[in-house]
């Protein structure tokens, strides 16, 4: 894998020669090189051309774009050149055949329901006694192999997130007072915190399947639909877990991010 910038100053975004550059607004260039770079993640209020977006399509290079309050926007991707079909073909065959598609909710169900278990096992190592909660959780993990529906498996997995979730009060060594997740809008700072880095995943995976030949608007666990990419939410799953919760600890509990960075707005 390449280079991924993530750009929070606001300037100008532009080609200079054979190279990317930010220039922010106190005059200050940076250089980015195009050469191995993947992604670039823009928060900032960022100007830019189509003599730029040129060049990241011919370089092959994303651009996701962020709001002042750090929701998506959007994504810049070059036109595809690997496509198929014949592909896309067997991708809608799987969702249109309701056993096989069942089978591969289930295989991502229970891979990021292993994963929440991965997490609680390394703090229950680590002085934090979760022993009571990983056991309910391989519990409801073997109810997935049984369940006979999709929202039958979605639903012993709300039950795992929810045991889950109240294990964060004890990992995290800040008064979070975690109950529940609240997405729209996330009314507190590990809400925040969560949905923030989700969306980095989200667009993570994103990236990944263009790279692919696979359809992103064609899921297996979450209904598609209109105006997202529900594969993306899908492949997420299993990485939110590992990546993202664990990111969350570490930034929480060595105090690199705290309630004093967060501005509550109504």
């Amino acid at each position: 894998m390449g280079e991924t910038y993530y750009i929070f100053r606001s300037g100008d975004l532009k080609r200079k020669d054979n190279n990317v550059v930010i220039q922010s607004v106190d005059g200050q260039q940076k250089s980015l090189r195009a050469e191995v770079t993947d992604e670039i993640y823009l928060f900032g209020e960022v100007a830019m051309n189509t003599k730029l977006l040129n060049f990241l399509a011919q370089k092959g290079i994303t651009m996701h774009v962020f709001n002042y309050y750090g929701f998506y926007s959007g994504t810049f991707y070059p036109r595809e050149t690997n496509i198929s079909g014949f592909l896309v073909v067997e991708q809608v065959k799987c969702y249109d055949n309701n056993e096989r598609r069942l089978e591969l909710a289930k295989e991502i169900l229970k891979a990021a329901s292993y994963n929440i278990y991965r997490n609680l096992r390394y703090y229950n190592g680590r002085g934090i006694d979760l022993s009571q909660e990983m056991s309910q959780i391989q519990l409801l993990r073997s109810q997935m192999e049984t369940a006979n529906s999709i929202s039958e498996t979605m639903g012993i997995e709300g039950n795992i997130r929810k045991i889950y979730y109240s294990c964060w009060n004890y990992i995290v060594k800040q008064d979070i007072k975690f109950e529940k997740r609240v997405k729209r809008p996330p009314d507190n700072m590990i809400n925040t915190l969560i949905s923030f880095i989700n969306s980095l995943i989200y667009t993570t995976v994103l990236s990944e399947i263009y790279k692919t030949q696979l359809n992103p608007t064609i899921s297996f666990l979450h209904e598609p639909g209109t105006k997202r990419f529900s594969l993306c939410l899908d492949i997420a799953e299993i990485f939110k877990p590992l990546i993202g919760d664990r990111m969350i600890f570490s930034l929480l509990n060595k105090l690199q991010i705290t309630e004093d960075d967060f501005e509550e707005e109504s």
